[in-house]
């Protein structure tokens, strides 16, 4: 009877929203942590995800970073 009835509304659909870290937030904390060192900044720059990612792509810096020593 329950069979009968879950049939008669169709299949079920897929979900489509997920939930988790996706890519672009993960680069953009990686990139804001190599460019800040700084938790609150890679937080901040982790919810903006590929926004962030793109606005490090443009305006970093191509020179490698000082020799310490």
């Amino acid at each position: 009877m329950l069979t009968a009835l879950l049939l008669a509304f169709g299949p079920p659909h897929p979900v489509v929203v997920q939930t988790g870290l996706g890519l672009g937030s993960v680069l953009a904390v990686v990139c804001s942590w190599d460019r800040n060192r700084s938790i609150l900044w890679a937080i901040l720059a982790g919810l903006f995800g590929w926004f962030y990612v793109i606005y490090f792509a443009i305006t970093r810096d191509d020179r490698p970073p000082p020799v310490r020593s």
